[in-house]
């Protein structure tokens, strides 16, 4: 894990230390009303919020990369549902997986008619 992008919900003096504890980067963006905090004796938070304010491109374009997986998530889920039938763990996660094949398989057939790809199949050897 290098990197790992939250909400303004999930901006917290203990999740920017835990995300830093595994050695990843968070970006998780600061409210309006957040403050350097400059009597506070965390200096991550301090940290944090100079980087957010002086690396504001940066720190936006990894916070976004977020919202590709939002969208992902919300066309599995419009078009395979949102919810797992499978009664066991191992098959829940089978099954989820399958949802994801199912969905990039899609990307790819709706891809080929966009663009007009002709694909092409190599005979098995």
């Amino acid at each position: 894990m290098a990197q790992v992008s939250a909400d303004k919900a999930y901006l917290s003096k203990d999740n920017l230390q835990t995300v830093i504890d595994h050695n990843a980067m968070p970006y998780i963006p600061f409210k309006a009303n957040s403050a350097p905090a400059k009597r506070s004796k965390n200096t991550l938070w301090r940290r944090m919020y100079a980087y957010y304010t002086y690396n504001q491109s940066h720190f936006m374009a990894s916070y976004h990369k977020r919202s590709n997986v939002e969208t992902t998530f919300h066309m599995i889920k419009s078009k395979f549902g949102d919810s797992l039938r499978s009664k066991t763990e191992v098959a829940q996660i089978n099954e989820a997986l399958c949802k994801v094949l199912c969905h990039n398989l899609c990307c790819v057939i709706q891809s080929m008619f966009e663009l007009e790809i002709k694909p092409e199949f190599w005979d098995a050897i």
